[in-house]
This record gives C-alpha cells, sequence and structure tokens, in this order.
C-alpha cells in the first residue's frame, strides 16, 4: 500500500473502535505525521483513552501510559540510575515510560509542576538528560496528553512553557444520539467476545516515515506563508485589526504558532490529497493549533469570550494575500 492508503486504513480501523469521533481520529493521526504532541480535553468517558490505545494496537508500536497524580516524581517519567554492585558500571539507567513510541499522559494537569517539566525535554528535543548522560528517543514518539476540564480543586495548570510545546489543543464534545446507540452496541459486542472475529495484521510504522517524506513535499506559496505570518501577527497585534480583538488579547502566540500552521497545514493538504496549501487547509486547522498560545485579557475572561471566539474574529479581519 501507499502512504496515503496505509493512513486512510489505519483511519478506517480507528473510526470503527472510535464511534462518534471521527475529528478526534483525523486530529490523532495529522499530529503524529506532522511530528508533533497533542493536547486533548474533553468531558471524562468520551474515548480519549481509548483513541490512543486503539492507535497503538493497530499501529506495530509501543504504548507507554502514565496516569498522572500528586504523589508522581519526575524519576517516575523519565527512569533513574540503579546501583548495581556486581556490575563493571556500578549504576545503570532504568528506562521510564516515556521510553516508547506513543506516550499517553492521562490527566497530565494532576501532577506538579516538577513532573510536567520531566515531559518538555522529550517533547521539544526527543531526549531525556538523567545524571549527566543523555539518551535519545525513538524516531516514532508522539505525547497524547488528556485533561478534564471540570474538577479542577487540586489540579496544576499547565504553564504556557509547556502548552507552547503541543502542536495542537484538540476540545472533543459528546457524540450524537446515534453515535451513542452504536457505542452501546459496540460495547455489547465486545463484552459478548464479538469484537474478537477477523483480527487483521498490525500495520508497520514504516508507512509513516514515507507519508513525513511525502508531506515535507507539499508546496506551499508565498501568499499562504504570508497569510500565516499575518495571522500571528494578529494575535500579536490586534489593534491593527479591531478594537474588541485589543481589548481580549493580552499576548499573542509564538513563533511556535506559525511553525505549527505551517506543519499542520501542509499534513491537512496531504491527508486530502493535495500537493499544495490551500487557505481552506490554514482555517481547518487554525483553532487547534492557537487555542492554547493565546493569552486572553481579564475582560475577555469576564465576559466569558473563549479563545475559540478570539479565533473566529480573527478569521474574519485577516484577509488572504490575492
Amino acid at each position: 500500500m501507499s502512504p496515503i492508503e496505509s493512513i486512510q486504513e489505519l483511519k478506517s480501523r480507528m473510526s470503527a473502535s472510535i464511534i462518534g469521533q471521527d475529528k478526534l481520529v483525523e486530529r490523532l493521526i495529522l499530529v503524529l505525521l506532522a511530528d508533533g504532541n497533542m493536547l486533548l480535553e474533553g468531558l471524562p468517558g468520551l474515548a480519549k483513552t481509548r483513541a490512543i490505545k486503539t492507535m497503538a494496537k493497530e499501529l506495530d508500536c509501543g504504548l507507554s501510559r502514565i496516569q498522572f497524580t500528586p504523589d508522581l516524581l519526575p524519576s517516575d517519567v523519565t527512569g533513574t540510575e540503579i546501583y548495581q554492585p556486581e556490575s563493571e558500571e556500578k549504576f545503570i539507567f532504568q528506562q521510564g515510560p516515556i521510553f516508547s513510541n506513543l506516550i499517553l499522559a492521562d490527566e497530565i494537569n494532576r501532577a506538579p509542576a516538577k513532573v510536567q517539566s520531566a515531559l518538555l525535554e522529550a517533547m521539544e528535543e526527543r531526549q531525556v538528560s538523567v545524571a549527566g548522560k543523555t539518551y535519545k528517543m525513538d524516531p516514532l514518539f508522539m505525547v497524547l496528553a488528556t485533561q478534564n476540564p471540570v474538577e479542577q480543586e487540586g489540579t496544576y495548570p499547565l504553564p504556557e512553557a509547556q502548552m507552547d510545546r503541543f502542536l495542537m489543543h484538540v476540545m472533543i464534545d459528546y457524540p450524537d444520539d446515534a453515535s451513542e446507540l452504536a457505542i452501546m452496541r459496540l460495547n455489547r459486542n465486545e463484552q459478548s467476545g464479538g469484537g474478537e472475529k477477523a483480527k487483521k495484521d498490525k500495520l508497520s510504522p514504516e508507512f509513516i516515515f514515507e507519508a513525513r517524506k511525502e508531506i515535507a513535499q507539499v508546496k506551499i506559496s508565498e501568499n499562504m506563508e504570508k497569510y500565516i505570518v499575518d495571522l500571528i501577527s494578529a494575535t500579536r497585534y490586534p489593534k491593527k485589526y479591531s478594537e474588541e480583538l485589543d481589548l481580549w488579547i493580552d499576548f499573542g502566540a509564538s513563533p511556535r504558532g506559525s511553525i505549527a500552521l505551517d506543519k499542520a497545514s501542509r499534513t491537512h493538504a496531504w491527508m486530502n490529497g493535495q500537493d499544495f496549501v490551500s487557505p481552506e487547509n490554514v482555517r481547518a486547522i487554525l483553532h487547534d493549533c492557537l487555542r492554547h498560545r493565546l493569552i486572553l485579557s481579564y475582560e475577555a475572561n469576564a465576559d466569558g469570550i473563549s479563545p475559540d471566539q478570539v479565533l473566529d474574529q480573527l478569521l474574519e479581519k485577516v484577509a488572504v494575500v490575492a
């Protein structure tokens, strides 16, 4: 199979197990292809954990789940050196769960900042430093961090520096009624053993690296580059575009925002069979790439203005260069 056919097969298999969350499936695959990390926010029971488990089950790769709790230590994530008196090297590094391909950081805001920061180096530099030594991550590596938008008592909100390291911040909501019925039937089928039928071979992750090479060849015109830069600039200097935006935004997106828009829009174009980036590709991924990179003002928060509403206004005010 070609890389795009393999992606369609992976999407089809995941959608059969994760019903009513098509956007979640598409975004998971997009972030994996773009070689990024994803922050996933949604209420309990909306298949956040099931999604990453399903992806790992369909791909021939490793999965580590880290349940973030207030008593977790950084070494519980990265690993630690263990004393081995019978070995020539007295201290041997015991790898932590971060050393895998797909990392599920479940309820990341339940652990204190020291533990959250243990992920920073791995997410950004794809390496971990312990006791003065550096250990590289696998080429196929993605962190999917989840958090619950309710029950915020006793949680530790992610600092802006860490939020910025996620390529996308994806929000998911309840499935519709038809999907809810299909979910019930799927669960009943799995409970009765029906889900064990017709097992398929796992997909080799090699097609992901081939897909990344093709994505690197997707063309982006100077006009599209200018459009991305204008969108980012509008978050930093909103006064140029409207008084409302100026009132709502305190701090805009960093250069990581423009890099995220560039990578995600090219990946989105490739996934939709295009060899060039169009304004629709940029608009399709804008909210997920920027909603966690904006710091809204007190006035915006007081008026209940969400980052998505700000980004909607941004798209209205910023024109595509002809």
